[in-house]
């Protein structure tokens, strides 16, 4: 498989857990989770998935190593730090309402940390881009375009789901972040 077809299979493998952290955080915010968080979501993901592999194709061989050491220890500790408080907060936290509303993964604050675990993988994919000579802009243009149109339904999915079981949606949104950390530590360290 080359050209195009490589880049889109590669634009799918990079947004899942973009995704994965959508309907997880969809699901924190029930029927609380707008088409307005969904957009700020899949924008912010979007962004990020094209801004790494932009980063990692022009970063060359020194950046290269440099995110391949630490990218899935960086990705593991910020997904494991947002998920972790958010298994605090619905298990010891303040009361449901106030909980959800303090955990607001759509926050802007907390939006920009979840794009950044997101998408650390995403510039050694950009340097593997440049090795099969895929065009640059293309290729980021297309990553980031694929995880934002499977980032925004990914959150009204995640929404309608956290309506029927919103007693439980912020442990369980919190525990899919953490377990998308392990998986992105244990794949590396597999490797």
């Amino acid at each position: 498989m080359s050209g195009f077809p490589t880049l889109v299979v590669t634009a799918l493998a990079v947004a899942m857990d973009a995704v994965a952290v959508s309907i997880s955080s969809g699901m924190t915010r029930g029927a609380k989770a707008s088409w307005r968080d969904a957009f700020a979501m899949a924008g912010v993901f979007g962004a990020f998935q094209a801004l790494m592999p932009a980063l990692g194709y022009v970063g060359g061989a020194y950046f290269k190593e440099s995110i391949e050491a630490w990218d899935h220890w960086i990705a593991f500790g910020l997904l494991a730090l947002v998920g972790g408080h958010m298994v605090y907060e619905a298990l010891w936290g303040q009361a449901e309402e106030e909980a959800v509303a303090k955990a607001n993964p759509f926050a802007w604050r907390r939006l920009l940390v979840l794009g950044v675990a997101t998408s650390l993988d995403a510039a050694a994919v950009g340097l593997t881009l440049a090795l099969i000579d895929l065009p640059m802009v293309a290729s980021v243009l297309v990553i980031g375009a694929v995880t934002f149109v499977l980032c925004v339904p990914a959150v009204r999915l995640g929404g309608r789901l956290g309506e029927k079981f919103a007693h439980r949606a912020e442990l369980l949104g919190g525990v899919v972040l953490i377990l998308i950390g392990v998986k992105i530590l244990a794949e590396h360290l597999a490797a």
